[in-house]
């Protein structure tokens, strides 16, 4: 079959050319002309219509109150940790994407599942193109997983994929990786902006159409965000990112995009020898065993999602020079500056010549404001040298005029934290419970307060 004609498109203005060039001839960009495919279709017709028509549900006007629709059915991969994070367990014909960087355990995750998944009585299939069907197999073995029945497909080129596929009618199929998959129908190179498109495209019609899942597995750029065009987040139903340093045990699942679920969902990993295993209580990674209280730590209760999780925020201030560091990790570094701000002009504590350190412990990154209280207690423990109290935790927003406001779920996080067997709390006066007789409260002393200068007066007089 002859080649389809080829253009180049400019990513920023839409501009065409004949060929690839270092800048738009239209508007200057450069590095910005991706290559296509020419429609060579007769006007009026659509050569992907007759695929879109199979996928088309209501071919009419319909009111959405009369629409029938029912919940989704769920298919669980025997990993309860992804299944938090897919909101419940794969879903027929719904398209994942999964990135992370190499080495993090994205192969051995999905081999795992789709072993499950067999073992249930799913039909699977693991198509790599990174690796032989042997070394596949040795892994396999490596992880305990003798007697495997997980189909095995070791090919790049798009056409044979989608006909395996059709031929095998598997309820889950993995591609391993959408970066190495290439179509003929392009002169690119695999891995390409214009071949990982075109592959995602043709793969997500083939799951929509024949009602396998499938999961696309993506590499990452040195920034840490999903290599190829935007475009292919939008094209999939879920995109998850494996998160967590290659030298630690542990490792994060995160949902930036679910279709079918909830979205900042995490699922908490540990590896070992026989692969990933799921973390029941994730709270434990993220706080330090110290024997006794010691200055700058202060625990904080964040949300991933719908799960409540303690994390020990520490921090260290130590005197500086001429320019005195501000330097944060797994917290906004620029809201840290702002806190110290907060922290001069309401409470009078002055760190403008001190050198401060803030850190999240465990690799975690916190996002939500509900961090800002427990960064500046630990703060004020450094700089004080003094521990604040064995089994204390705080949560809270802290505004510029120095107000304490509530964080979201806020009895969530206290019953979590009594769970845990904390005992002494600091947060804002909104999110006090009505009523602390309950089990959930037992054991939890809490201090609700309104302003910053409240929380540090409440800090002092527990000693």
């Amino acid at each position: 079959m002859a080649k389809e004609k080829t253009i180049y498109t400019c990513t920023e203005c839409g501009g065409t050319s004949s060929k690839w060039l270092g800048k738009c001839p239209s508007c200057a960009a450069w590095n910005t002309l991706i290559e296509s495919v020419v429609d060579t279709a007769a006007p009026g017709k659509n050569r992907y219509a007759s695929q879109f028509q199979s996928l088309a549900k209501t071919a009419v006007v319909t009111v959405l109150a009369d629409i029938d629709a029912t919940d989704v059915q769920r298919t669980p991969t025997g990993q309860d940790e992804l299944d938090r994070v897919l909101g419940g367990g794969m879903v027929e014909g719904a398209v994942v994407l999964i990135g992370g960087d190499p080495g993090i355990g994205k192969s051995t995750l999905l081999l795992q599942a789709l072993d499950s998944l067999q073992r249930s009585g799913q039909s699977t299939l693991y198509v790599t193109g990174e690796e032989s069907g042997a070394q596949v197999a040795l892994r396999s073995r490596r992880l305990g997983l003798a007697g495997s029945q997980v189909k095995v497909l070791a090919e790049i080129q798009l056409d044979k994929i989608l006909a395996t596929i059709d031929a095998e009618q598997p309820d889950v199929a993995v591609i391993d990786s959408i970066q190495t998959v290439y179509s003929d129908q392009l002169s690119s190179a695999p891995g390409s902006v214009a071949q990982v498109r075109e592959c995602a495209a043709h793969l997500t019609r083939c799951a929509k159409s024949s009602g396998t899942a499938i999961v696309l597995v993506g590499h990452v750029t040195k920034e840490g965000a999903l290599a190829g065009p935007r475009v292919l987040e939008h094209m999939v139903d879920t995109v998850l990112y494996f998160e967590g340093d290659t030298h630690s045990s542990f490792r994060l699942v995160r949902a930036i995009k679910n279709r079918f679920g909830a979205v900042n969902e995490i699922g908490v990993f540990a590896m070992t020898e026989k692969g990933l295993k799921g973390v029941s209580n994730p709270s434990a990674i993220f706080l330090s065993q110290h024997a006794e209280p010691v200055p700058g730590s202060c625990v904080m209760v964040t949300l991933e999602g719908t799960r409540p999780l303690l994390v020990e925020i520490q921090a260290l201030v130590d005197s500086g020079g001429p320019s005195p560091r501000r330097l944060s990790v797994g917290l906004d570094r620029d809201r840290l500056a702002m806190l110290l701000a907060v922290l001069h002009r309401h409470a009078g504590v002055a760190c403008m010549d001190q050198d401060v350190f803030v850190n999240a412990v465990g690799g975690v990154r916190i996002s939500e404001p509900a961090a800002d209280l427990a960064v500046l207690l630990a703060i004020t423990s450094s700089l004080r040298g003094k521990a604040l109290p064995k089994g204390f935790f705080a949560f809270g927003e802290v505004g510029l005029a120095g107000e304490v406001r509530p964080a979201p779920r806020g009895q969530e996080r206290l019953k979590e934290a009594a769970k845990l067997g904390f005992s002494v709390a600091v947060v804002p006066k909104a999110n006090m419970p009505k009523n602390l007789n309950g089990k959930d409260y037992e054991g939890l002393t809490i201090h609700a307060v309104e302003r910053v200068e409240q929380a540090m007066e409440v800090v002092r007089s527990l000693g």
